[in-house]
């Protein structure tokens, strides 16, 4: 009699059974039951196990996160593979091109020997595929469909920060967009902004702002300077009317998939604070238009903020008060944040607080700065069996260290991982592609073409132009007035008819021709002084 045969039991993942116990002890921290983004396997001893996969909740991304990683270890490739596996879970994302190497994320992958080998070692059936994406440029430099915003949009802390004003100057174009907003005039673009700053000061201007402090001479010149120096590195053309609506960056593909939005910065690499405050603007703008959602089973949006490092440096408090308070606030809102930078250290205390989700790629420790930075980050993983000093100085490229919130919002087991390869192209799309998708964009015909309305500067140049024709209105009829009352006086007392010497001078042609120049220049003198900050400034 034969035995009856029994039932095989499950096989697990591919490689399960070369997990040890504290590997698995690793690898059951990442099972999750939900859906979740694939990361890659995990790595111990020197070898890379397919069967302890390492994965993010994808309910956990709007916990934020941090990407981390000294130069040329893969934090761009991390970026991409995380994008894309958001697009085909159906999340949109914002992307931060710094380099121009992140728009192939809209064209197939290449497969090659590398590819097909890391695809091996973590177990990842890999297949070329581009995904549906966006291309923008700020304010139209480079390649993409113009990003713009209005000054007033933009506001006075943002604007600040980009300018590098100090406490009390900041404080004082909070003043002036005050005014602007009372008075309606629109602040659409720098010129408005410098418009109103040089009214407040004028002789003109400066009571409307006395009962609340005024504005000094001194400060409005730092302003008018750090603005003119904004206009000489570019900055004009991302101040502007068609206004960009952030809502856009919420859409989705008719297949399903997110569209990813791919900010292409190339243009403005050496305006960095102006790209990293710009895209303060964005999340801050989306904040105040999005609804309480709470948590979701997916995101509505992922935000990946690359040279996060370029944000805080030089921050005011009140800049870094509204990054805080905005990062803490949005995930409620349904928006993910994913700051990518080189160290932990180059985020502040305050924001990385609010961070769930790590991949801390290879860290360098050639200089004692590199070591001090080396042991903080250590210090801020959760307690693990590795060492992780020696581990971020050994990992190689497209490896990292991983530990995210699980779905109950605990923080998994530190993981070492090898990195999945991304499935769209790695490396950009050329000048070519990028100019095709741009342009066959529905969002191009909105967005190309730049629009000037009448905003303040008109306003304040028309009521200027005005007063001007109307003082010198005024100063001609006085002229003429007087003009006429000396010829309708009777012949007896007309000037000079008295005989003395006195009388005899003051009829002269030279004393009437005398005393029409200094009453003409009297006039101007007044006039230049009422307008001439106006004037100048229209110049």
């Amino acid at each position: 009699m034969t035995e009856p045969e029994q039932p095989t039991p499950p096989a697990g993942p591919p490689g399960a059974a070369d997990l040890t116990d504290e590997t698995r002890k690793i690898a059951s921290g990442y099972a999750f039951p939900g859906p979740a983004l694939e990361l890659g396997a995990l790595l111990h001893d020197g070898r890379c196990l397919p069967g302890a996969p390492v994965r993010i909740p994808l309910g956990m991304l709007n916990r934020h996160g941090l990407v981390a990683g000294a130069t040329g270890t893969g934090k761009t490739k991390t970026l991409q593979l995380l994008a894309e596996q958001l697009s085909a879970n159906g999340v949109p994302v914002f992307l931060a091109d710094m380099k121009g190497d992140l728009s192939g994320i809209a064209a197939p992958g290449r497969g090659g020997e590398k590819v097909v080998e890391r695809a091996a070692q973590v177990g990842q059936e890999w297949h070329a595929g581009g995904f549906p994406a966006e291309f923008y440029a700020l304010g139209g430099i480079g390649r993409g469909v113009p990003v713009r915003a209005t000054v007033t949009d933009f506001g006075p802390v943002l604007l600040s920060k980009v300018l590098q004003l100090n406490r009390t100057q900041e404080q004082s174009l909070g003043l002036i967009f005050h005014y602007a907003d009372a008075k309606g005039l629109e602040l659409v673009d720098l010129k408005d902004l410098r418009a109103v700053v040089a009214f407040l000061v004028s002789d003109t201007g400066k009571p409307e702002l006395k009962g609340i402090g005024g504005l000094s001479t001194a400060t409005a010149g730092v302003i008018l300077r750090a603005i003119t120096l904004f206009e000489q590195q570019g900055a004009s053309d991302f101040f502007g009317e068609p206004e960009f609506d952030t809502g856009e960056l919420l859409r989705t593909a008719p297949d399903g998939r997110g569209v990813v939005s791919v900010l292409e910065l190339p243009g403005v690499q050496d305006r960095p604070q102006l790209f990293s405050t710009f895209l303060m603007w964005l999340l801050a703008d989306l904040y105040a238009d999005l609804p309480e959602v709470g948590d979701l089973g997916r995101p509505k949006l992922v935000f990946f903020f690359d040279e996060a490092h370029l944000l805080f440096d030089g921050a005011s408090k009140a800049f870094l008060e509204a990054v805080t308070r905005t990062v803490r606030l949005i995930r409620s809102k349904g928006v993910g944040i994913f700051f990518v930078t080189q160290t932990p250290d180059d985020v502040p205390g305050e924001v990385l607080g609010q961070l769930g989700n790590r991949v801390q790629h290879a860290l360098r420790a050639f200089t004692p700065d590199d070591a001090k930075a080396l042991k903080a980050t250590v210090r801020t993983f959760p307690d693990s069996a590795y060492d992780l000093e020696e581990v971020l100085t050994s990992l190689g490229t497209g490896e990292a260290v991983v530990t995210v919130l699980n779905e109950s919002g605990a923080p998994t087991p530190v993981a070492v991982t090898r990195l999945r390869a991304p499935q769209s192209l790695m490396g950009p799309l050329g000048d070519t592609g990028l100019d095709a998708a741009a342009r066959a964009s529905a969002l191009y015909a909105r967005y190309a073409q730049a629009v000037d309305r009448e905003s303040a500067y008109e306003k304040l140049t028309a009521e200027q132009r005005a007063a001007e024709e109307s003082a010198l209105r005024a100063a001609r009829e006085a002229e003429a007035a007087e003009e006429a009352a000396r010829r309708a006086e009777p012949e007896a007392r007309a000037p000079g008819r008295d005989g003395s010497p006195a009388g005899q001078g003051m009829g002269s042609g030279l004393f009437t021709s005398l005393a029409r120049s200094v009453g003409t220049q009297l006039g101007r003198e007044i006039s230049r002084s009422l307008f001439g900050t106006a004037r100048r400034r229209r110049r």
